[in-house]
């Protein structure tokens, strides 16, 4: 959720194309097998090709941006993502245009910010039930998913990612396969997600002056590839 990556001791970067639209991003699309374990850097020899995402990259700037220090242009990310994780989901179907275009295709269609504004769940500040931000995020894309929190500098809980399981074997569609379950520190007790007018939220129902954050979110798809 936008301001959770930057709302910590780690603090962030805007990229050098500007600050970022205050909507979720994508963190990666990760491949996994049926077993639950995840393939990782499957072709070292691999790199990515910035000319083979040429026609992409303005989309990747503003669906996937970086915001590490220091600035970039994202490109080291998603190479990074491309080599620890697309590598594995490499096929004649999928190679390295076919694997960001993906991704940028189901963000598309899960229009996370949508499917909550829809519920009535905004950034406003107000407090909203963990079960009716899965439930709306349900509504929209037919499938419960997986979020995780993580804690801000003054050590407060905010949301952090929404997972999403994926099948592209057949074309990109949502999926139940992976087994997804919540990832909540184990120091607070998720109730309710406060919801703050820039983006910054919190998984604690009992804080109330938590500092505003900065633009940035992550919005991570997690596929199924059968096992070998």
């Amino acid at each position: 959720w936008p301001g959770s990556y930057c709302d910590t001791k780690h603090s962030c970067c805007y990229p050098r194309t500007g600050k970022p639209v205050a909507d979720f991003g994508i963190h990666g699309l990760w491949p996994q097998n049926a077993d639950g374990s995840y393939p990782q850097n499957c072709n070292r020899d691999n790199a990515l090709d910035e000319d083979q995402i040429s026609d992409l990259t303005s989309s990747l700037q503003k669906d996937w941006p970086s915001l590490s220090c220091p600035s970039s242009t994202g490109f080291r990310f998603w190479s990074h993502e491309w080599e620890k994780h697309g590598t594995c989901a490499e096929s004649e179907e999928i190679d390295q245009h076919g694997y960001f275009e993906a991704a940028l295709k189901l963000k598309e269609k899960a229009n996370l910010l949508q499917a909550l504004n829809n519920a009535g769940i905004k950034p406003d500040d107000e407090f909203y039930d963990l079960d009716s931000i899965k439930e709306a995020i349900k509504d929209a894309t037919g499938f419960t998913p997986g979020i995780e929190c993580n804690i801000d500098a003054s050590k407060n809980s905010q949301l952090y990612q929404v997972f999403m399981c994926v099948d592209i074997s057949g074309g990109e569609r949502f999926c139940s396969l992976c087994g997804l379950s919540d990832r909540i520190p184990s120091s607070i007790e998720p109730l309710a997600i406060k919801l703050h007018e820039l983006g910054h939220a919190s998984c604690n129902n009992m804080s109330s002056d938590l500092k505003r954050g900065k633009p940035s979110s992550s919005f991570t798809f997690m596929g199924h590839k059968p096992t070998l």
